[in-house]
């Protein structure tokens, strides 16, 4: 009877390796989100991965779709109610109240996995990462307006075009109760012409209709009240400010009434950042006020404002040049000889410490001289270092420039980063 193998194993659907090859890409947005969060004053704050389902429940609201149909969820061991957090603003509000962060007003950022069990296609997955930046106790559209900068000073700094804002306000509660009564009998006159989401919605979350993605529902949408006609005279100056702001910074709006967004905490500004470029996937970067969530969550009432902007997506429309990727190494030492071998590695730690802005690989696992220059060459590097026995005795390293043709030179270990420092900038 045949050996039967073991069935290879694979990445989860919708849920992918981040290769080496690519990492470099990840680091380099990354570290521009991150530099620009940092002389805005935002901080960065590390929440875990793993939150109570009554977390998101309470936050997101139980008919969303999130809650409904996405959430990765399960009982632990010990009978509690756990999920997969399927994204960051429930769980820093979580963690500002838990840590008693919020006596006085708050710049926090973070970064990492989110999961949702959707239906995986381009820019969808089970599996995405995250930026998210939010701000505590400050209530005037300042800090909306602040927020909404700050993202276009990023996609400038990631070489980022053809992306256009759109803006709503969704008023405050009171507000909101007056116009889901208009809305709730327009859509009733229509009842037939619903799909059986958007009927379901109809008698727990009329908003969320505004929201439908089917095609057929659109000029019933397009026709139905708008909630800006709704605004109480509070947020309609907030509104207006926030407007009058972003014409000054030069900054093109598109006002959208339909635009609400998918979790139920949001009041007052909402906004997204869409492009074409992604076909059904557009919107890049989403947010607004949730100046209710921390009284909902067990704090105290904290006006709040925050967004997140998804990495791959962002990663999709981002072309850094050669030279922001590199991740070759400087230098690729070789050695030749028993000795030379045998203290290869302590001396890279030597070239390590004279050099700690240089990027050094140390071949390891013998092989011939030969083979060793050969990887050498290929890594990328820009000079190698040859160890041989009478080097490593006479306390010297040869130097060989790998790009042109320059001649290989033997040179003092202890003079080697005065050498290199000229070589570099020849």
């Amino acid at each position: 009877m045949a050996e039967q193998k073991p069935e290879q194993l694979r990445a989860v659907r919708g849920m992918h390796d981040i290769l080496p090859a690519d990492s470099a890409r990840w680091q380099w947005l990354e570290a521009r989100a991150r530099d620009l969060l940092a002389r805005y004053g935002y901080r960065e704050i590390r929440m875990p991965l793993v939150e109570a389902t009554g977390l998101f429940q309470r936050s997101i609201g139980e008919v969303t779709d999130i809650v409904e149909k996405e959430m990765y969820s399960f009982e632990d061991r010990g009978g509690d109610h756990l999920s997969l957090r399927p994204e960051g603003t429930a769980s820093c509000v979580r963690a500002a109240i838990e840590h008693g962060l919020l006596s006085q007003p708050q710049r926090l950022w973070y970064a990492g996995p989110m999961f949702r069990r959707e239906r995986p296609q381009r820019g969808r997955y089970r599996q995405f990462h995250q930026i998210g930046v939010e701000a505590f106790g400050l209530a005037g559209p300042d800090v909306d307006l602040e927020q909404i900068l700050l993202t276009r000073r990023l996609w400038d700094a990631l070489g980022l075009s053809d992306l256009h804002l759109e803006l709503n306000s969704l008023g405050d509660l009171a507000d909101r109760v007056r116009y889901r009564e208009d809305l709730v009998a327009y859509l009733e006159r229509h009842r037939d012409a619903l799909d059986d989401d958007s009927r379901r919605r109809l008698g727990t979350n009329p908003l969320r209709v505004l929201d439908s993605k089917n095609p057929q529902l659109r000029e019933l949408i397009a026709a139905a009240p708008s909630l800006l006609d709704y605004l109480g005279s509070e947020a309609r100056t907030h509104f207006n400010a926030l407007c009058r702001g972003l014409e000054r910074a030069g900054l093109e709006v598109r006002i959208n009434p339909r635009l609400v967004r998918g979790l139920d905490y949001y009041n007052r500004t909402v906004f997204e950042w869409i492009t074409q470029a992604l076909g059904a996937q557009g919107t890049i970067c989403a947010g607004g006020r949730y100046d209710g969530l921390v009284e909902q969550l067990g704090g105290r009432a904290t006006p709040a404002m925050g967004f997140a902007m998804g990495l791959e997506r962002l990663l999709e429309l981002s072309a850094p040049t050669a030279e922001d990727l590199k991740d070759a190494p400087d230098l690729f030492l070789v050695a030749a000889g028993e000795q030379a071998e045998a203290q290869a590695v302590l001396v890279a730690e030597q070239v390590r410490e004279q050099l700690p802005g240089w990027r050094l690989l140390c071949h390891c696992g013998g092989g011939s001289f030969k083979s060793q220059f050969k990887k050498a060459d290929r890594s990328g590097a820009r000079f190698a270092l040859v160890l041989g026995d009478d080097e490593l005795a006479e306390g010297q390293i040869s130097v060989k420039p790998l790009r042109g043709d320059a001649a290989q030179e033997r040179v003092a270990l202890d003079d080697l980063s005065k050498y290199l420092a000229r070589k570099a900038g020849a």
